[in-house]
């Protein structure tokens, strides 16, 4: 049977994303803040509360498995490990760009994941941009079903679609159209989140997005991957690869995104994920506002390999965690939230 070029494209991102080098020409910003440090912080840390909720569900913690894949066998066994990991932790999950498996359903067995994960906050994903190719909301519920997915997540990722040889180019008129999906899926009582997919949500974004009821906002800053990287690995000759490889240092850094965000959106919750890398970078989002703190590349490698790896690098996470909580005698969430952060003048 021959490969459908949406299992080739998902394989060619999984393959680029593990062998070659494409990491953004920028920095996500959270190195430009540090924590003070308390040596006597007063608390127990066995007692620290990490728990969390989100769409109504609770979370053993504020890390959420960002979109990653779907689409291919090996794909298939990465969803699997990832989410048998969220369901020992917790965690909130979310997967790669679903509309391969609404439309073509023979795929849609590599997104499947609730017989590992009965529990876990499951989020399906479609591009946003699909919303101007024919997908309404009815495609959308059907991603949801697909899934048995708790929540959507719409993805906006103008600048990899242009660089894409076979990418969506059609932008206009979106807002609207993501407003109406939106309220459609409240009357079946489905979140909708709206993420970036490494160069960030701006203050006109956020704003423009709460104005239309989204649940989250997910900034997914730069400062990670570089998209337009990947894509330059995949250009079909040297005129794209050039056009593509002149924008590794585009975008928004996370840490400046989460404080646009945060501010222009001040009702809706934020998830910070693009380029975090521990703990550490976890817990200073999570004083700048955030809800939620995202991480994919991470657990990629692990996921190759098993659950157990994934749940080992959960651990390492969380165990930083706790770690810079105990630290800044921060006993739960909202208290790690009060923090104030050093900032260090770029």
């Amino acid at each position: 049977m021959s490969e459908h070029p949406l299992e080739r494209r998902k394989a060619d991102h999984i393959r680029i994303n593990l062998e070659e080098n494409v990491a953004s020409g920028l920095t996500t910003g959270l190195e430009r803040y540090r924590f003070m440090h308390e040596a006597l912080p007063e608390i127990d840390a066995a007692t620290i509360d990490v728990t969390t909720k989100l769409f109504g569900k609770r979370l053993g913690a504020p890390l959420l498995i960002s979109s990653m894949t779907g689409g291919t066998e090996q794909a298939r066994w990465i969803n699997r490990n990832l989410a048998a990991a969220a369901q020992q932790a917790g965690l909130a999950m979310g997967v790669g760009s679903t509309r391969a498996a609404v439309a073509h359903p023979e795929l849609s067995e590599t997104f499947r994941v609730r017989d590992v994960a009965p529990d876990i906050l499951l989020m399906a994903n479609i591009g946003a941009v699909q919303l101007n190719y024919g997908f309404d909301v009815d495609q959308c519920r059907r991603a949801l079903e697909l899934m048995d997915a708790d929540a959507l997540i719409l993805h906006l990722n103008p600048l990899q679609e242009i660089l894409q040889p076979e990418g969506d180019v059609n932008w206009a008129g979106l807002l609207h159209k993501i407003g109406a999906v939106v309220r459609a899926l409240h009357v079946d009582g489905i979140a909708v989140c709206v993420k970036e997919v490494g160069w960030g949500i701006s203050t006109r974004a956020a704003r423009d997005l709460a104005s239309v009821g989204v649940d989250a906002i997910d900034v997914a800053g730069a400062g990670g991957t570089s998209w337009s990287q990947v894509e330059m690995y995949r250009a079909h000759n040297d005129v794209q690869r050039r056009i593509a490889a002149s924008f590794a240092s585009w975008g928004i850094p996370t840490a400046e995104s989460i404080r646009l965000s945060r501010a222009a959106a001040p009702d809706v919750s934020i998830i910070a994920s693009g380029g975090l890398v521990d703990g550490i970078d976890g817990a200073k989002c999570i004083a700048l506002g955030s809800t939620l703190f995202g991480m994919a590349r991470p657990f990629l490698r692990a996921a190759t390999l098993s659950d157990e790896s994934v749940a080992d690098e959960i651990a390492v996470v969380l165990g930083q965690l706790r770690a810079v909580m105990l630290c800044v005698g921060a006993a739960d969430l909202a208290q790690l939230r009060c923090v104030e952060l050093q900032h260090d003048a770029a």
